[in-house]
């Protein structure tokens, strides 16, 4: 195979040539080879000669190698030899911009889904001690309290699976909640509030995954001052108890405005209010 590919770069008489001595017939004896496959083999020799360019710049015997050789990656991509030829930039925005994407990779990867919590906990526990290490709130069913954490951080929830708690409601308000982060948030069969307010991440595949997170009983749902656009609202289908829906404003485009005249239509027990007329009541 690998030979195959050299000779692509063959002359196309050499080419022509090698195809047709692979069709002659094979002998046994050396002389018995014609002086046609004889020249042949000999015009494939010199052919192979030419090609001797074509090996790596670095691999051959007379190039000079440095000693940082030795931490080469030999599976370097386009990106990495794109991002080796910019020049390195350490102004102070620079810095900055690298840091907060380092800090956002890092948030990412703690948001994770953990199946070993889940396993301890169970879905609604979970979900409360996610939230609230993160600055949210959870209320319980039959619990008119808002559980939040302290300025320490710390709150007073169980540590292991405990039937009597069933998440009502959940505020993730002004949060860095991720996509990764949204796995655990989910199965909560009796949740019937969740706000996601100011919640600039959450944007419209953020949406899709909530929709689809198992929510029977969610009622109402407030994603305003988020980053959703009208593309993302046709999702909502699969909350078929949704009631009341808050968004920045449902007027604010053309596509917005149609967007839920048609989710309104759809499910007729949902309303859909703007975020103003709702937060200036609280």
């Amino acid at each position: 195979m690998y030979l195959s590919m050299r000779l692509r770069g063959l002359q196309p008489r050499a080419y022509i040539a090698y195809r047709y001595a692979s069709t002659l017939p094979s002998h046994n004896s050396e002389e018995e080879v014609s002086a046609t496959v004889k020249r042949i083999r000999q015009q494939l020799a010199q052919d192979k000669q030419q090609l001797s360019w074509r090996t790596p710049i670095g691999d051959r015997p007379e190039d000079w190698n440095s000693k940082l050789k030795l931490f080469a990656n030999s599976e370097q991509t386009s990106d990495f030899i794109v991002m080796m030829q910019r020049p390195i930039d350490l102004s102070p925005k620079s810095v900055k911009k690298w840091w907060t994407k380092r800090q956002e990779r890092i948030e990412r990867h703690m948001q994770q889904y953990v199946p070993e919590r889940h396993k301890i906990l169970g879905p609604e526990l979970a979900a409360a001690h996610f939230v609230l290490y993160r600055g949210g709130a959870a209320k319980f069913l039959n619990d008119k309290r808002w559980h939040r954490a302290s300025e320490d951080g710390e709150f007073n929830l169980p540590n292991k699976f405990n039937a009597n708690y069933k998440l009502e409601a959940l505020r993730c308000d002004n949060m860095q909640l991720y996509y990764e982060g949204l796995e655990n948030l989910r199965s909560l069969e009796h949740l019937k509030f969740l706000s996601l307010h100011n919640v600039k991440p959450f944007d419209d595949w953020c949406l899709d995954r909530i929709s689809g997170g198992d929510y029977p009983q969610l009622e109402v749902l407030d994603v305003s001052s988020t980053s959703i656009t009208h593309r993302g609202l046709a999702c909502l289908y699969r909350l078929p108890q949704l009631k009341l829906l808050i968004i920045d404003d449902p007027k604010q485009s053309l596509e917005m405005e149609l967007s839920v005249a048609m989710l309104e239509l759809a499910m007729p027990p949902l309303k859909v209010m703007a975020a103003d007329t709702i937060h200036s009541k609280i």
